[in-house]
């Protein structure tokens, strides 16, 4: 499998406290070079890479989410699939479906919507999507070849932070790296890319004791844990990279709503040295990283079966 790198940049030193880092920008870049790329890949190889989007339900937060990313895979020059299945679809039913999506040679690509509904189990249904398509990166072949230090598939979040710290940072060799949360979609996979890296990298998780004491001591933070406005002042130190990868919409004094991040951005950003804002950060990236898995796993459908 070809490895997911992020691009190489010179290091920056941070001269001013609090600078943006503007994920919203660093992605439409990501998708200018992806659209130019699939140009090329279509012109050696007369193929165009499709992804199939599958959502079981009628959520409408996902709808909005899955077709946001048909218009995104549109704009690349990518074909998208959906398949939009109603809530009373068993377990069977979608397992065929992926079968159906794994066997046919125009989907390089397959993401199904997460959560499914009670009765289904993920943890199968990721399983059954083949490693070179699975584009969330969320299989066991692919989580366990990231933890192993092989190049792979890996999930979109993550590997958007990652590109974000490289061109923010140049190489990361040797920073102290902090991810506060472990979960298997972000927390974890992060902590294993920053470790490829050469990062010494720590997590914190809802069992750690005094979780700020092991924040401060990082270089990079990374935080993705669903609590808004978790990691305050104190959690950083001075200077830190700091990622904030979580969203949630809250309630404002003039009743309407708004979103904010894991991190409270008004107390970090002055002592950060760079720092993701909520929105604008970390979000963009996930469905450009998403369309780069795309193109990765149409390169690897002209090598042999997944091993």
């Amino acid at each position: 499998m070809p490895e997911q790198t992020a691009p190489e940049t010179t290091a920056v030193t941070p001269s001013e406290r609090g600078r943006r880092i503007d994920g919203k920008a660093f992605a439409a870049g990501l998708r200018k070079q992806i659209a130019a790329d699939v140009v090329s890949f279509h012109e050696k190889h007369g193929i165009t890479p499709g992804l199939a989007v599958v959502l079981v339900g009628n959520d409408p937060a996902s709808e909005v989410y899955v077709r946001n990313k048909a218009l995104e895979t549109h704009r690349v020059g990518m074909r998208s699939f959906m398949h939009m299945l109603p809530e009373t679809t068993k377990e069977a039913e979608l397992l065929q479906l992926v079968a159906r999506l794994n066997a046919d040679p125009e989907i390089h690509g397959i993401l199904v919507q997460l959560p499914l509904p009670k009765g289904i189990d993920a943890r199968r249904i990721t399983n059954a999507i083949d490693p070179k398509k699975d584009v969330d990166g969320l299989g066991e072949v692919n989580a366990g070849r990231l933890s192993l230090g092989l190049p792979g598939l890996v999930p979109c979040t993550p590997l958007g932070c990652l590109m974000l710290l490289k061109s923010e940072l140049g190489d990361l060799r040797s920073l102290n790296a902090v991810v506060v949360g472990a979960s298997n979609l972000v927390g974890k996979p992060m902590a294993l890319l920053l470790l490829n890296e050469g990062c010494t990298v720590s997590v914190a998780h809802i069992d750690t004791v005094n979780p700020q004491a092991l924040t401060r001591t990082a270089d990079i933070l990374v935080v993705a844990t669903g609590v808004s406005g978790l990691v305050r002042r104190d959690w950083v130190k001075p200077g830190a990279t700091v990622i904030d990868v979580g969203i949630t919409r809250v309630p404002t004094s003039n009743g309407k709503t708004k979103l904010v991040g894991d991190v409270a951005f008004d107390e970090v950003a002055p002592i950060a040295g760079r720092i993701t804002p909520v929105p604008g950060g970390v979000g963009p990236m996930t469905i450009a990283c998403l369309l780069q898995n795309t193109l990765t796993a149409a390169r690897l459908s002209l090598e042999g079966n997944a091993g």
